[in-house]
């Protein structure tokens, strides 16, 4: 696909082609008709413009909800750290903490109202409560995608190990102990590379390899949970591999031999054919991650950088028509961000949508249908070969925020048509509501854009 230059950033064509095409939504049933449209693929991305607003986490909720209940989904995986979204899918099948609020006590990594917000703890009641009636084979499962967490990983592999073969855990810990020099601090580990190359990569590599050839007599299958040991050995082998992979993250931001987003994406992508493997060959799953990682990368300018990610990769391993792409976006309104890496959690005002902006033209549609809400289908040839496949500015706000220079820096060059599939536009919104508690500091950053 060629980007296309926009003549007139203020093209009247894309406000009138928006108002032919939006679907005004206040409720779920007004969805029912894009979930329809959504459910005939095996994979549907909900997207987010940042990771802090409130409407973006509602309504994702509640788009998972009707593909789980009427559409056979089994699983969320999200764009955060694996062991504590396994802490949170043990709640949503009944075990570990009592309460959702005691189990997001987890996400301890910052940003941490990314999970630890009272948006998730309604999500994650529900598919408690859901399971709680659901056939063994339809429980749905809560899980992360993301390879940031070294050592909590090197943690869970070793006890979910002592409780199956403490004989592989003694052998796997003396090559783990590679990281001991280290104190824990993925930052004196990458720092360490630029004189010790060579680092612990062997060591991972040999410990992924035998934890992913191990077998346990005849008593586990690492696919079927219902097993003795199933859940244990499917935690610690993805943690194995979580460990390798971060690993090979930490190097690449230190050595630049390819660009560690890549490194990051690849290992969603990964994790994501993990999971649909564990749950069968007819298996469904809901990814919810920032529309820089979902939306396809060939209809933006990551493409020309080098840049790949997970919804890109997708499309081109099971083709368009297995997996659905969904943007979300807004005008204005306020974000839960910070002005800096580490920083304070902070409610932050979203400021007027660019000019010459996607979100600026749906505004302006927002505008004259008198609604606050829309949804675009974009599986269309028409749309395609229309104003909405122009090649505009399309808002991403990270983590790390600074709303007085946004215009700068903060706009993806993208054809909405051809990166989204769907996109759900809220021309207000409002921040997340973080749980507050302690986090992380002895993390690595990722660089661009912005901490997404």
């Amino acid at each position: 696909m060629r980007l296309r230059e926009v003549g007139n950033p203020d093209d009247e064509n894309l406000v009138q082609e928006t108002l032919k095409r939006a679907v005004p939504f206040e409720t779920s049933l007004d969805l029912k008709p894009l979930v329809d449209q959504l459910a005939q693929a095996r994979v549907v991305m909900l997207g987010e413009a940042s990771h802090g607003t409130h409407e973006f986490y509602d309504w994702r909720r509640v788009l998972s909800q009707e593909l789980i209940l009427n559409h056979g989904f089994r699983f969320i995986a999200v764009e955060g750290d694996w062991p504590p979204c396994w802490k949170l899918n043990d709640f949503v099948h009944g075990a570990g903490n009592s309460h959702a609020r005691d189990a997001l006590r987890h996400f301890r990594r910052w940003p941490t109202w990314m999970w630890a917000n009272t948006e998730i703890i309604e999500l994650a009641e529900w598919l408690r409560s859901y399971n709680a009636v659901a056939l063994g084979s339809e429980r749905v499962g809560f899980y992360g995608l993301d390879v940031y967490s070294l050592f909590e990983s090197i943690d869970s592999t070793l006890e979910q190990l002592h409780r199956i073969s403490p004989f592989l855990a003694r052998r796997m810990k003396s090559r783990f102990a590679c990281f001991d020099p280290f104190h824990r601090d993925e930052k004196n580990y990458a720092k360490s590379l630029l004189n010790y190359p060579a680092g612990c990569q062997e060591e991972v590599a040999k410990n992924l390899k035998e934890i992913l050839e191990h077998r346990l007599a005849q008593t586990t299958n690492v696919n079927s949970p219902k097993l003795p040991f199933g859940d244990a050995l499917f935690d610690a082998q993805q943690n194995a591999r979580i460990v390798a992979n971060a690993e090979n993250y930490y190097r690449t931001m230190i050595h630049g031999n390819e660009d560690s987003w890549n490194v990051r994406d690849r290992h969603m992508f990964e994790t994501l054919g993990v999971l649909l493997d564990r749950y069968g060959t007819h298996s469904k799953g809901i990814v919810w991650a920032h529309n820089t990682h979902i939306g396809d990368y060939r209809a933006t300018d990551m493409a020309l950088q080098g840049q790949i990610n997970i919804g890109g990769l997708v499309r081109e391993a099971m083709g368009e028509k297995n997996v659905a792409l969904v943007g979300f976006g807004t005008f204005e309104g306020e974000v839960v961000a910070s002005h800096a890496w580490d920083g304070p959690t902070e409610t932050l005002p979203v400021p007027r949508g660019r000019p010459g902006s996607y979100e600026a033209a749906f505004h302006k549609a927002s505008d004259t249908l008198g609604k606050n809400a829309f949804y675009l289908d974009l599986r269309n040839k028409k749309v395609r070969e229309g104003a909405l496949s122009q090649t505009r500015g399309h808002r991403a706000i990270g983590v790390v925020y600074q709303p007085r220079v946004e215009a700068l820096g903060n706009y993806v060059p993208t054809s909405l048509a051809y990166r989204y599939d769907a996109f759900l536009f809220f021309d207000q919104t409002t921040g997340v509501d973080p749980l507050k508690q302690e986090f992380d500091q002895a993390e690595f950053p990722e660089t661009w854009p912005q901490g997404m």
